[in-house]
């Protein structure tokens, strides 16, 4: 089955592992403790040499928590907009912007770091794709893979109506 991406850079791949893939696990840990993000949490390892060398999460600007109960039940412009997913992200104060998505965040926490990302692989977990941004950026550090979550364009896609998208951890 091939899947039809928003974006997917020429010449690249997303690999796909199994939820109890140890990495995977790890960004499904940092997702749970690091996102701001109550609605759609995401974050991002980076992997180097068989090591989790760094870890983000997506960080919404949004923090009043009366605020975010609103953005959580569905009070989001972007969706009242019905605009497509990865972009616009300045509409709504609820969601996290591009240069706040876990990917970005982990390239540039890397960097702010010392560590070297070239030929790392990065592990995304909550998320079914990557933002050209974001891309952008794990590219121009040279990670050589991506890999997602087994099933993540039907847990994390709002088109797909058995999604789980809000429903990954009870904050």
């Amino acid at each position: 089955m091939s899947i039809s991406y928003p974006y997917l850079p020429e010449g690249r791949t997303i690999k796909y592992v199994p939820a109890h893939d140890r990495f995977m696990r790890a960004a499904e840990d940092a997702c749970r403790e690091l996102s701001t993000d109550r609605q759609h949490p995401t974050s991002a390892v980076l992997v180097k040499d068989g090591v989790v060398v760094s870890s983000a999460a997506n960080r919404a600007v949004l923090k009043n928590s009366k605020l975010l109960a609103f953005h959580r039940k569905g009070w989001c412009v972007r969706k009242l907009l019905k605009t497509p997913s990865g972009q616009k992200y300045w509409l709504c104060p609820g969601c996290a912007s591009s240069k706040n998505h876990a990917e970005t965040s982990v390239m540039r926490l890397a960097i702010k770091q010392g560590i070297d990302t070239e030929g790392a692989d990065i592990y995304h977990w909550g998320h079914w794709w990557c933002c050209k941004p974001c891309w952008d950026s794990m590219i121009a550090g040279g990670i050589r893979n991506v890999y997602l979550l087994e099933e993540s364009d039907k847990l994390f896609n709002p088109k797909y109506q058995q999604n789980i998208i809000g429903k990954q951890f009870k904050f």
